[in-house]
């Protein structure tokens, strides 16, 4: 009987007995280790996956992590200012002999299953380890957005009893903001306006003039009136 499985993007057609290398694996020397991903059993009554033949597995021993041959990447740029470059690479391997192929139980025995020392499943594990300490952070997060949300309303609060200072000539949504910024809010704070508190806003609030040009107390007194 023989297996077809899969591993680290590969197929291996495999007996028990064979003895074969694969893309390293997260396992020590000494370890039995089970491939669930098995596309294809062979023998007197073939069977094929689709894609995976359910209940199948392929078990083997770990025999020794190794690296394969060394392989040489070598650059050359021909231009005015040349450059070369070498890099060599040893992949990291994995050397096991299949020592058992189930055509069923394999879903249900306990032995370690092959995983890809770099495969996303690995990644999977260490992101589930960090969760807990992004649900402690969550908190600071959830305040910090009640706070925002909070900032809006206790505007709108602050500006429910205000006048609406667009009355007054020459001010216009922007000019009304800046006085709201300023704490002025209301017709009758801007009647009680003496000439140091003009001077003082005029300075403030950069309008140049603009209070006794467009005779804004006197606007208010009658307004407040």
């Amino acid at each position: 009987m023989f297996a077809v499985l899969k591993t680290g993007g590969k197929q291996y057609k495999v007996q028990s007995g064979d003895v074969l290398r694969v893309e390293k694996l997260a396992a020590d020397a000494g370890e039995t280790i089970q491939f669930n991903e098995i596309l294809m059993l062979g023998g007197d009554k073939p069977v094929v996956g689709a894609p995976m033949v359910d209940g199948a597995a392929v078990q083997a021993e770990v025999i020794d992590q190794i690296k394969g041959k060394k392989v040489i990447n070598f650059v050359k740029r021909r231009r005015k200012h040349s450059s070369k470059r070498t890099v060599g690479h040893r992949q990291k391997l994995t050397l096991l002999r299949i020592t058992e192929i189930l055509e069923k139980g394999g879903d249900k025995t306990g032995v370690k299953a092959a995983i890809g020392a770099g495969s996303v499943s690995g990644a999977a594990i260490a992101a589930a380890e960090k969760k807990p300490a992004a649900k402690k952070a969550a908190p600071k997060a959830e305040a910090k957005a009640e706070t925002k949300k909070a900032a809006p309303a206790k505007a709108a609060k602050a500006e429910a009893g205000a006048d609406d200072l667009k009355v007054l000539s020459g001010v216009g949504p922007a000019l009304e903001k800046k006085l709201h910024e300023a704490g002025v809010t209301t017709f009758a704070q801007v009647a009680a306006w003496t000439a140091d508190d003009i001077a003082e806003m005029d300075e403030k609030l950069s309008f140049k003039g603009r209070i006794e040009r467009e005779g804004w107390v006197e606007q208010a007194k009658a307004l407040v009136k």
